[in-house]
């Protein structure tokens, strides 16, 4: 899900990015009206940790205008990875497309941060 936020929202704004603030005004979540702060937007884009709800994936969905289950299947695959046949259609398969990235490098960079953090 940072991937997703770092490709469309952040200070070095161009013809395809938006600055934090437009982000946080587009950004409220349909079914709760949460919307995330600036600061906690902020922590997304410098990809800092932070806790990842229901309200934050549909906040970020309004957001981007993307489809709940694309941010839901990016909040997946940062928390949690996919399978290879999981990518075959649906959200994941959406999402991979829209973040350029092939079967299996999120899973890698994800083990290789845990190991980073962890030392193990």
């Amino acid at each position: 899900m940072t991937e997703l936020v770092q490709q469309h929202v952040g200070t070095h704004t161009g013809p395809d990015k938006m600055s934090v603030a437009a982000f946080v005004q587009r950004a409220v979540d349909p079914d709760s009206g949460y919307r995330p702060s600036n600061g906690l937007v902020g922590k997304v884009v410098r990809g800092q940790s932070y806790v990842i709800t229901p309200q934050l994936v549909g906040a970020i969905a309004a957001g981007l205008n993307i489809p709940r289950e694309v941010a839901a299947a990016a909040a997946h695959l940062q928390l949690i990875g996919y399978e290879k046949a999981e990518l075959k259609g649906g959200a994941p398969a959406t999402l991979m497309r829209r973040l350029g990235a092939e079967p299996g490098e999120a899973e890698r960079e994800v083990a290789e941060k845990w190991r980073h953090n962890t030392g193990q």
